[in-house]
């Protein structure tokens, strides 16, 4: 709100306990109950309602051992992360902030509640987390709060791929994903590197990049990879928990990266043969981050020409050679021969021509 930007949605703490919103709310579900949330239907809407708490003990450096229901609102806002996300609006309209996270949010600070090494201490998510918030909001890690994230980088050892993955991929979709060597020299994730990077100015070339997650983390993995902070681009994703696609993608883009662009058509539709569309689209504009803009409108330009580049537009198939006797390996072979000659020659793509071909080769 103090940014002038829309909620996506509202977060109500209450004194009522789990059990006493589930009375008032019987069509509610208790997503959360062990740590006091409920999700109470709001029409069409859910809403998760949380029973102001104290955090036990954390034993994992991501989650309390056990939480405690307390009745005031200004211990609840004691136990969250930053300044700037604790604060609360009562149903009247009055401001409650008892850590100054309005002044924050004023001068564009990042700062922990309370002591910032505790914070870190009980969930070492926080300290990726800051700069997550630093990166979309353009806010300054304050000092303390920085120095006690370089003190306590090791604990992000502990946290599972799939948190540090989701943190990685958030900044990563920021204005500002160059964060991500400052998140890599504090040694935040150690874990997935071989050595930090020696320089930002790969990363700050993302920024220019449209904010889709696919071509984002292709880059970061090619300029990691460029820099030997990884050995594959593969295992470094695997690890993180990315998905196959994602996987995949990146790793065909990353060894286009390595080559020289396409200069031509044929050269396209060579590749897009070899690697299909996602790959190629993924590589296209990594292409126009690196080099300038250019790619991705050269392989639009193919794919709107309908020439063939693929089995599935050749004008002939498997089941046509087949009736010409082959089989096998050698109907395999002939088609990827069909399949080069129209990606030379695309006016070509004709099944009697193609077929007097394949019928000529086999002779």
């Amino acid at each position: 709100m103090f940014l002038r930007v829309p909620p996506n949605d509202w977060d109500v703490a209450t004194a009522a306990t789990p059990e006493e919103v589930i009375s008032l709310f019987p069509d509610s579900i208790p997503t959360g109950i062990r740590h006091g949330t409920v999700t109470v239907r709001s029409g069409s809407q859910f809403v998760e309602v949380t029973t102001f708490r104290n955090d036990g003990e954390y034993l994992d450096h991501r989650h309390p051992n056990q939480v405690s229901f307390v009745g005031d609102l200004h211990t609840d806002l004691g136990r969250r992360d930053f300044t700037i996300n604790a604060i609360a609006v009562t149903a009247e309209g009055v401001l409650v902030d008892p850590y100054h996270g309005i002044d924050d949010i004023r001068a564009g600070i990042i700062r922990a509640v309370g002591d910032p090494k505790q914070r870190f201490e009980e969930d070492a998510l926080r300290m990726l987390r800051a700069f997550r918030f630093s990166s979309r909001l353009g806010f300054e890690i304050e000092e303390n709060t920085f120095y006690a994230i370089l003190a306590n980088a090791g604990l992000a050892s502990t946290l599972s791929a799939e948190r540090v993955r989701d943190e990685i991929e958030k900044i990563l979709l920021t204005s500002s994903p160059e964060a991500l060597y400052t998140v890599i020299e504090t040694g935040l994730i150690d874990r997935y590197l071989k050595k930090h990077l020696s320089r930002d100015d790969g990363l700050m070339r993302i920024a220019s990049m449209r904010k889709k997650a696919l071509p984002r983390w292709a880059l970061f993995s090619a300029i990691l990879l460029a820099d030997d902070c990884i050995s594959d681009v593969g295992d470094f994703l695997r690890t993180l928990r990315l998905d196959g696609r994602t996987v995949r993608c990146c790793s065909d883009a990353c060894a286009l990266l390595m080559k020289a662009p396409p200069e031509n058509a044929v050269d396209w539709k060579r590749i897009l043969k070899k690697l299909g569309v996602d790959s190629v689209e993924c590589a296209a504009l990594c292409w126009d981050a690196l080099y300038g803009g250019g790619f991705e409108e050269q392989l639009k330009k193919v794919l709107k020409s309908g020439e063939c580049f693929s089995l599935k537009y050749l004008a002939v198939n498997g089941h046509d050679l087949a009736e010409l006797g082959m089989k096998g390996k050698q109907l395999g072979k002939m088609l990827d021969f069909l399949l080069d000659y129209v990606i030379e020659y695309p006016d070509n793509n004709r099944r009697e021509l193609l077929l007097a071909l394949a019928v000529s080769g086999e002779e």
